[in-house]
């Protein structure tokens, strides 16, 4: 993402990415003492229209790639479009309404995705009002708890973190007050990347994955030595990784590197003269074994165990943020409706006494939930309440620090120790087997929602504090886009099972969900569990720290496959390069938005594309001829359209001009 330039024309104030000085206030785009334009029929129902078809085509990618796609950005420059085609006036404070609800689509996608589809590689079944209940009641927990959170996250620490996913959706509304010029690069580059992916996808004129087995040596390197070079050669996963942007790119890459080019040869070598197989419930030799089964078998829980070391140490650093927040709940409560009622417009919250009844009636309906449709008695379902509410509270400041400082949110890490927790937990109080991992992955899915609800809400609240918007008003709204988000992701989690299926060949790749799945069963069906594997990454994870690298983007590179890794560092070498070739700072910074904007529009028509591929083949409409698909000439045509591809986006993106 976009680093703030001060000098860059975005019409904000000059200490807007700045710490105030003593006595310095900040003043925002739209007036505290005026009332604005925010919350019309307009603005709910484009707001929504947005979070159903983000929510679809965020679910695609998401299962497809492992990366949910951050929707705020996307659908801001689409709001901004509309606002500018409709030729609506002062429509600034609307815009951030259509986005913050329109954005609900990819927090609850990340929630669903990561968990529900466990439990169909499982062989289990979740029905819709499972995945429904699971993502809306998540959602619902992590805007209550973020909520008292407000205050210090947006503007006790003005200045103090760097929030670059809401610099740039900011960016993009107030460019967009001034002419919506920037949506026609998002359309176009749309077109592009939603026809490209569409191409592979329905009628298979090229591969989708090149790999080094193309040429004999490669082939003779994966089948002797168990080293493979393989990319994802798709137009989402490249702008994926430019805005991701190249440090952290590398940092995954450079996980998947060790994974599959140090651990996996090692394995092979040290492994390749067992006769026996090694491990609970592993069949094969070590020795007979691809490198991709290496990986799945071993090496990627190595990763699991680094992601679970990552997500307490988040817990450790944040302690200090947990105290203060509880500490001006109480202040809140205790004081009165006054305190927030003379607050000016753009701080006023939702009250106090409604963020804790809020937080009752929703355990309340969690625990009756879990009691009638989840697990066997009352008992075990006030056990699984209470694993929810304390591990989202104590995850919800790790997931906003983590938005606000570096734009990523380590949701899956955390939902990972949520479920080998809750799996201990629920065996200990006598649920085991198929219940045991069904209970344990709907509770890991109401976490992770709303752990991933309180890291991208911050973002919506930063964004309408540079801009002016009212609190209040994005909060109450939020519920309505996760409820309408909750719906269209549980269908289309059913559509895409029924199209793709999440295991077997052709299926969808969902890694989160695979390694949920590889953590649960083990300690569901009272087999031994790879812990020597979990406590190396953990150990590696504490290694990274001391190093000062970020161990949660190491791990997670660690346990993704290695294809949808290198595309990533594609993306985020060509926004270093688009952004570094002229002297003039303020002309790198256009070319990194623009790069930003085509990198969106490849993200969001390739997601979307993806989508109407999948209810084409749900309606047994598809084109792809497999055999020619998986040819090594389909590769190679692969590769010098992924080529091609990306010479168009450093092409279009050196086109950014500094007066824009």
């Amino acid at each position: 993402m976009s680093e703030h330039n001060p000098g860059a024309p975005t019409g904000l104030p000059t200490n807007a990415y700045t710490e105030l000085k003593p006595g310095e206030e900040y003043k925002p785009i739209m007036p505290p003492n005026k009332v604005v334009p925010e919350v019309s029929f307009y603005s709910v129902f484009w707001g929504l229209v947005m979070a159903v078809l983000f929510s679809g085509a965020a679910a695609y990618l998401g299962l497809k790639i492992g990366q949910v796609f951050e929707a705020a950005i996307p659908i801001a420059i689409i709001a901004v479009g509309l606002s500018a085609a409709t030729k609506r006036k002062n429509a600034l404070g609307e815009n951030v309404i259509i986005q913050s609800i329109g954005s609900t689509s990819g927090v609850i996608v990340a929630g669903a995705i990561f968990t529900i589809p466990a439990l169909f590689i499982l062989n289990l079944y979740a029905e819709f009002y499972k995945i429904f209940l699971a993502s809306l009641f998540g959602g619902a927990l992590g805007i209550l708890f973020l909520i008292p959170f407000r205050k210090y996250f947006v503007k006790d620490m003005h200045g103090k973190f760097p929030f670059p996913e809401a610099t740039a959706t900011t960016e993009v509304l107030v460019a967009g007050e001034k002419g919506g010029k920037q949506a026609g690069v998002l359309i176009l580059s749309g077109i592009v990347g939603g026809l490209y992916d569409f191409i592979i996808a329905s009628f298979g004129w090229w591969s989708e994955v090149f790999t080094s087995r193309v040429l004999p040596i490669g082939q003779a390197l994966a089948d002797k030595s168990k080293l493979v070079f393989k990319i994802n050669i798709g137009a989402a996963v490249a702008g994926l990784g430019y805005i991701i942007g190249l440090k952290y790119a590398a940092i995954i890459a450079a996980g998947s590197f060790v994974s599959w080019y140090v651990l996996i040869p090692i394995v092979s070598y040290i492994g390749g003269e067992l006769v026996t197989p090694l491990g609970a419930n592993v069949s094969l030799l070590i020795k007979d074994m691809s490198p991709e089964q290496i990986f799945s078998t071993y090496v990627r829980h190595i990763g699991i165990g680094g992601i679970a070391m990552a997500g307490i140490i988040g817990i450790i650093r944040s302690s200090g943020i947990i105290k203060s927040a509880v500490s001006l709940a109480a202040k809140e409560i205790f004081g009165g409706k006054a305190a927030n009622a003379d607050a000016e417009r753009t701080q006023r919250d939702l009250p106090m006494s409604f963020i804790v009844l809020g937080l009752l009636i929703t355990a309340v309906m969690i625990l009756l939930f879990f009691h009638f449709f989840v697990v066997n008695s009352l008992f075990q379902a006030v056990v699984g309440i209470l694993i929810v509410l304390i591990v989202s509270f104590l995850f919800t400041t790790v997931a906003a620090t983590a938005i606000a400082i570096v734009g990523t949110n380590p949701v899956s890490g955390m939902t990972l120790m949520t479920l080998i927790l809750s799996s201990l937990v629920l065996v200990s109080v006598g649920l085991t087997g198929n219940d045991g991992m069904v209970a344990a992955l709907i509770i890991g899915s109401v976490v992770c929602t709303a752990l991933s609800m309180a890291g991208a809400f911050i973002t919506d609240l930063k964004v309408g504090y540079w801009l002016g918007s009212t609190p209040k008003k994005q909060e109450g709204w939020k519920f309505l886009g996760t409820l309408v988000s909750a719906a269209t992701v549980g269908y289309v989690i059913l559509i895409l099972n029924e199209t793709y299926g999440f295991t077997g060949e052709g299926a969808l790749v969902a890694p989160q969900a695979n390694a949920m799945a590889a953590v649960i069963q083990p300690l569901m069906a009272n087999q031994p569990a790879p812990w020597m594997l979990y406590v190396a990454g953990s150990l590696m994870a504490l290694v990274l720290t001391m190093l000062k690298v970020p161990a949660l983007a190491f791990a997670l590179g660690m346990y993704i496959p290695l294809e949808l890794n290198t595309p990533l560092l594609v993306g985020g070498l060509i926004a270093h390069f688009v952004s570094t070739r002229s002297k003039d700072e303020k002309t790198n910074t256009a070319r990194r938005e623009r790069g930003t904007l085509i990198a969106s529009g490849f993200i969001a028509g390739g997601a979307l594309m993806g989508v109407v591929s999948a209810i084409l083949r749900y309606n047994e409409l598809n084109w792809v001829n497999s055999a020619w698909q998986e040819s090594h000439s389909a590769e190679l045509i692969g590769l010098v359209m992924f080529l091609l591809l990306c010479l168009y986006m450093v092409w279009d993106s050196l086109r950014g001009k500094a007066e824009e």
